[in-house]
């Protein structure tokens, strides 16, 4: 939806090709000279691209919400996903969408795996944090992205040191993310286990 607010606000003209800056040069509220918010779409216009991408992640917010758990909700999930990308839904969103469609794949799965791996009481530890990584990953990213559009880092105004915050913010923001799954599967592999039972295996 990111993107596709971003290429609205460039307004009813042909884009440049294939791969597109769905920020425009020129708005007064971004200082960022560096930034461009790269996406790829296969619609040639900026407006109408714009309006499918953030349709397209109005839909896997709600799919994500009410759906996902359902028998088809990961390849729901997958297809909306790769709508977004070729409507100019943004490039960057491949490995976070890659590793949230992982995840999802795990729902109505038995976790054998991670049962194995993980004893019983790491898996109580870490299930208690899942809430919190969740809410860690999802700030970091989202002031990663708020700097990657408007460039503002408060009392930074180099713009390779605010290059550097942006990139610091998202990969961190990503790598909780993977924290924030492993966490969960450890919520569930706990909570389906009967209490006094020390094994983990299916």
């Amino acid at each position: 939806m990111d993107h596709g607010l971003l290429e609205i606000l460039q307004g009813n003209r042909p884009t440049p090709g294939l791969i597109v800056n769905a920020l425009g040069s020129g708005y007064r509220w971004t200082v960022w000279k560096e930034g461009g918010e790269g996406a790829f779409t296969l619609v040639p216009n900026f407006l109408v691209t714009g309006l499918l991408a953030t349709l397209l992640g109005l839909l896997l917010i709600l799919w994500s919400l009410r759906f996902l758990h359902r028998k088809h909700g990961p390849m729901v999930f997958l297809l909306l996903g790769i709508a977004s990308f070729l409507a100019g839904g943004g490039i960057a969103q491949i490995v976070l969408f890659t590793l949230n469609w992982a995840a999802v794949t795990r729902i109505r799965a038995s976790l054998g795996f991670w049962r194995r791996l993980i004893p019983l009481p790491a898996c109580r530890f870490l299930g208690r944090w899942w809430r919190w990584t969740v809410a860690a990953a999802t700030t970091a990213f989202l002031a990663g992205l708020e700097i990657a559009v408007v460039g503002y880092v408060p009392g930074v105004s180099e713009p390779v040191r605010i290059l550097h915050v942006c990139w610091t913010l998202v990969i961190g923001g990503i790598g909780l993310f993977l924290v924030s799954f492993l966490c969960g599967f450890a919520w569930d592999i706990a909570a389906g286990t009967p209490a006094g039972t020390d094994s983990g295996t299916d």
